[in-house]
């Protein structure tokens, strides 16, 4: 029987490292950096490793790239990746490069960015864990404070989105979701075309406009090139369109064009449902029934609407529900097609004598334009509802976000399709 193949191997003398040359390839640092000295310390169970770089040795001026002596230097501490189970830190003297065209500078380290106590293996790290794990469960786990983290990963965020370009944008959306408890909002400016948010900002007025528009051109973007804007039936937002991007074309999101019909549906089940007791037995339990698509409904579902709408009663309900049913054909058409259809539809709405029906068809009437802009351009604000899924899910695992700044850069991360450096790509560098 075969020996396996790492068993019982010799070993030359070459082959042989100490831990510093061992922990200097695992780092890959390059010249003149090196390990010089490891310490393990078992009361806590820490790793520390000690860099330094050979007297006379030259660093590239972060301006200019030109080798320049060293100046004077700096100790410092990184947190870097566990070392198996134990925390493990990186010590070295930090130098400062004297350039003679650009004076006395620090020089670029290769393991981390300026001012952080963390490497860029270890921000790295944090970063991935965030987009799945709310920070205070992250800091219990690395045993670090989770301010300090948060200030990472905003960084790393920061620095990410400073790369963005936002020339090619065009079509945008706009929506707003809810942060905390006692109506915190954020508004968000995501791009339609590429899924990605661009922007997020405290509050859901009007002026939230102001801030991305310069954020906006800040990153290549023209103000004339947006030609499309997908928000809701907010005033607010409206106002905020017609006063800041008055060149571009509204659309009214879909969802929310179809949820004045459905609500009104439900408004007539609700009223009719406390008229009297046969009303209420036959119309009880049968929200879902009377929301849902014929297409996707159950057997049950099939049999609690064909009572209602075959009931002698002559409900309201069912009158209530046809209308539903004709306003979502007439909202699937496309082009001047649609736009008749749904104008006979308001008519048929307004002449219903079923007063919710009545509200949201002339809801429809008032905002027509931003209305039948949907035949036109089939822009929805889709994306958003997703985005707005994605973020909701994170913030309740967080329970909230106590500072909104913290609220956007989840945001940013988890729907900003930024290029953020994972393990494997910082680690190949």
């Amino acid at each position: 029987m075969e020996t396996a193949s790492w068993k019982q191997q010799p070993f030359s003398d070459n082959k042989l490292m100490d831990s510093s040359s061992l922990f200097t390839a695992a780092l890959r640092l390059q010249a003149p950096w090196k390990v010089i000295r490891t310490e393990f310390t078992e009361e806590n169970g820490e790793l520390h490793l000690y860099l330094d770089f050979p007297r006379g040795s030259k660093f590239g001026c972060p301006t200019c790239h030109k080798p320049c002596p060293v100046h004077d230097t700096d100790e410092k501490i990184w947190r870097h990746l566990d070392f198996f189970q134990h925390k493990a830190f990186l010590h070295a003297r930090v130098p400062r490069a004297k350039c003679e065209e650009h004076g006395v500078l620090q020089a670029v380290l290769p393991w981390s960015r300026p001012d952080s106590g963390f490497t860029l293996l270890f921000e790295s790290l944090l970063t991935t864990l965030a987009t799945a794990m709310p920070v205070v469960a992250l800091a219990r786990w690395t045993g670090e404070q989770d301010t300090r983290i948060w200030r990472s990963i905003r960084q790393r965020v920061e620095e990410a989105r400073s790369r963005v370009k936002m020339s090619a944008v065009n079509t945008i959306g706009v929506d707003e979701t809810s942060v905390r408890k006692r109506h915190k909002y954020l508004t968000i400016f995501a791009d339609i075309a590429t899924s990605r948010v661009l922007f997020a900002t405290p509050g859901k007025d009007g002026d939230t406009f102001i801030p991305f528009l310069e954020d906006f051109i800040k990153h290549g973007g023209r103000r004339n090139n947006i030609k499309e804007v997908s928000i809701d039936m907010s005033p607010a937002f409206i106002k905020g369109v017609a006063d800041h991007l008055p060149q571009a074309s509204i659309t009214f999101d879909k969802f929310h064009v179809t949820k004045l019909v459905l609500q009104a549906l439900e408004d007539v089940r609700r009223s009719e449902q406390r008229e009297s007791p046969k009303h209420y037995d036959l119309l009880k339990q049968s929200r879902f029934t009377l929301l849902t698509n014929p297409d996707n409904m159950s057997k049950a579902m099939v049999d609690r609407l064909e009572r209602i709408k075959l009931s002698r009663m002559n409900l309201k309900t069912a009158r209530a529900w046809r209308l539903k049913e004709g306003f979502r054909y007439s909202y699937n058409l496309t082009g001047k097609i649609g736009e008749k259809s749904l104008s006979k539809w308001c008519s048929w709405a307004v002449r219903s004598n079923l007063q919710p029906m009545k509200e949201a068809a002339l809801t429809i009437r008032k905002h027509w334009e931003g209305v039948i802009g949907y035949f036109k351009s089939r822009v929805t604000n889709a994306v958003l509802e997703s985005i707005n899924a994605s973020f909701q899910a994170a913030r309740a695992k967080a329970r909230g976000y106590r500072n909104p700044e913290y609220a956007k850069t989840i945001l940013y991360l988890i729907a900003g399709g930024l290029d953020l450096p994972n393990l494997n790509k910082t680690h190949s560098k």
